[in-house]
Order: C-alpha cells, then structure tokens, then sequence
C-alpha cells in the first residue's frame, strides 16, 4: 500500500512518486484521468515528459512546467499541469546538477505561493532523493503518494508481498489456497509488475474457474533460480522425492553446482525443520496452518527461547522461512532430521574430497532423508 499525505489547502497539487515504476505509472496514470478537467478536450491536459537525457533538458521542462501553470487555460474552466516521469529528482548527475536544483527552487517558490484555483499541477518521478528540499516541499503542499518497491531482503517482506497478492487476486475474484499463495508470492518475489502479470495469466488460463492452487501456479509462474531453490526446499519438506529429484537434477543442468544446492538449498531446509519442531516441541506451539501464525508465537516466546536461532545479515530471525518449516516438520521424527543434517556434512565432505558422481551424492542425501 502507497503511504499518501493530504494537506487540505493544497488539493490541487499532487506528487506520485517511488522505486516501484509499475505502480507510480498505474497511479499516476488513474490520478491523471481524475484529475483532467471535464468537458476541456486536448486543451484542458498539458503533459510534460521530464525524463530527460541531460540537464539541458531537464531544466527546459521544468521551466515548461512553470510556465504551463502561470498560464490561464486555453478555453476557460479548468488545467491539468502533468510534470511526467521527471528523474530531475533523483540522486544523478542530472538531480545533482547547479541549474536543474536552480530551476526546482522556482518551481517550489511557485508551490509556496499557491496555484491558481483553476489550475492542478501533478508530477510523477520514480527516481526521488528524499533529502532534496523538492521533495520536503512536495511533502508540506502535495497530496503525496509514495510507492516504494518491496525490499526482499528486509523482514516481513513476504508478509507485505502476501497482502498484496490477496488484494490483487481478490479484486480478480481469484481464490487462492494457502499453499499456493505461499508459492506465489515466493515465486514474484514482491515485484508489483510480476505479481500483476502472473495474476492476469492465471486469470486467463482458468477461464470460469477461480481457484488456484499448487499446480496452477507451478505450470503458470517460471521458476526463477530462486525459485527452484525454493521449491526443492518446499518438495524436501514435504516429503516429495519424485520432485525432489527433478529439481536437483534440474539445477544441476542449469550449471548450479552441488555444493552450491547442498548449502543453499537442502542443508537449510533441514536445518529449518528441525529448529521449527524443536520450539514445537520445547515450548508447546501447535502446527500453524500459516506462516505468519508460527512468526506471531516466535515474537512472544521470551528472548532466551530465540536466542539460538540462526540470523539474517540485519540481525533478525527468518521467521518466514521457520513457518514455513513449522508446517511440515510433522513429517519428522528428530532423530531423522539429525541424520540429515549429520548426511549433509558427510556428503559436504565427499564432494569436496572425492571424485564420485555429484548427482549420485545428491541423490543419495536425497533419499535418505525422505525414506518416509
């Protein structure tokens, strides 16, 4: 969801900016057809495409704009000023630039004194330097939505990515089943154009069905090497060998190497079920039937319960990756998922030292572990 700021005295000054390019357009784009005076035709929109090659240019448009918005409309009633994808105000060499800051603080002045009651001025720009006094000005006269790309490094993104998703598919009339969700948002990874675009492909090949599950979203949403990683893990735990199998060979094929799997892939995913059915066990959790369910229990177990877990670069849990564990470690018995773990040293060892098959050392971990 966009973060909007509304100031009353201003509403006829709007601002669409952020780093997801596909939603600054799709706002920007329904902002301006609101925004476009009725009955005015042509005459009535004035569009200036900011994104400019140098600073030359930059600064003509801006000084366009200020013209435009000191000049009544043409026939009367009301204008609409569009300062379109305007990457003056990013943090470039263009952004940085003496004479474009110069032409920006006119532009602001002009803010400041208040426009024209039958004139709406709308700028959208997808590269934004927050600490520019631009954008402070933005933020104190401009209706200011900002749509900033989900960063899927930070915690809680795919929380964010699942929200987005149900709003999206629900606005399809599209059903997903948990699982399959899981996958999908794992699969677009947060992107808003990946998300629109695999959601209008499975819209499409459905038809009149409006469930989606597993399999559709496996057929219909390429596998990323991410994605493949992802999916072994999900095929481990739950005990698929069938796929399980493929996938490796299939990452194999694609140039992945097998210690590269072993340590990205499977030694994680074991690992993961066996800290989820450990704090199962320890501390009474009952199998979440999502996600976040499990993520809510960690965060009110007490700091000594957590402080063995593994963390992220930031410092913090990968809760997600746990609940997702927490979902299948039921398929385990400890003392398996401790073989596991004690194979993928062994095999660590072989495929460093030996010169057996790299799939065949694979596929033997494989096995051992999903003999269920």
């Amino acid at each position: 969801m966009p973060k909007t700021k509304i100031k009353e005295t201003t509403a006829n000054i709007h601002a669409v900016v952020g780093s997801d390019e596909s939603e600054v357009k799709r706002a920007a784009s329904e902002l301006a057809a609101r925004l476009a005076p009725p009955d005015a035709g042509e005459f009535g929109v004035e569009v200036i495409d900011a994104c400019a090659d140098n600073v030359d240019q930059s600064v003509s448009r801006i000084r366009s704009t200020i013209e435009a918005l000191q000049t009544l409309p043409f026939l009367g009633g009301g204008k609409l000023v569009w300062l379109k994808n305007a990457n003056c105000l990013g943090d470039s060499v263009i952004g940085r630039s003496a004479s474009v800051q110069s032409a920006l603080e006119d532009l602001a002045e002009l803010l400041d004194a208040g426009l024209g009651s039958e004139v709406t001025l709308l700028i959208s720009a997808t590269e934004v330097d927050k600490r520019r006094s631009f954008y402070k000005t933005l933020g104190k006269r401009a209706e200011l939505q900002v749509f900033d790309r989900l960063d899927s490094s930070r915690v809680g993104w795919e929380e964010e990515a699942t929200e987005i998703v149900r709003r999206r598919a629900k606005a399809r009339g599209l059903r997903f089943e948990e699982e399959a969700l899981d996958l999908f948002v794992l699969l677009t990874g947060g992107d808003t154009r990946q998300i629109e675009n695999e959601l209008e492909k499975i819209d499409l090949y459905l038809a009149g069905e409006r469930g989606v599950g597993v399999e559709q979203v496996r057929e219909l949403v390429p596998l990323s090497r991410a994605g493949v990683i992802f999916e072994l893990g999900n095929a481990l735990a739950a005990c698929d060998l069938e796929r399980a199998l493929t996938l490796v060979k299939r990452l194999l094929d694609q140039g992945e190497t097998a210690i590269g799997i072993l340590l990205v892939a499977i030694l994680p995913t074991i690992r993961n079920l066996l800290l989820a059915k450990d704090l199962m066990e320890r501390n009474r959790i009952p199998r979440p039937p999502a996600p976040f369910t499990f993520i809510s229990a960690l965060n009110r177990l007490p700091a000594e319960a957590t402080e063995h877990l593994p963390r992220k670069k930031d410092g913090s849990i990968n809760g997600y990756a746990l609940g997702l564990a927490a979902q299948q470690a039921h398929r385990f018995e400890t003392a398996k998922l401790i073989a596991g773990l004690e194979a993928c040293l062994e095999a660590n060892l072989r495929l460093v030292t030996s010169q057996l098959d790299h799939e065949l050392v694979l596929t033997e971990i494989v096995v051992k572990l999903l003999a269920c």
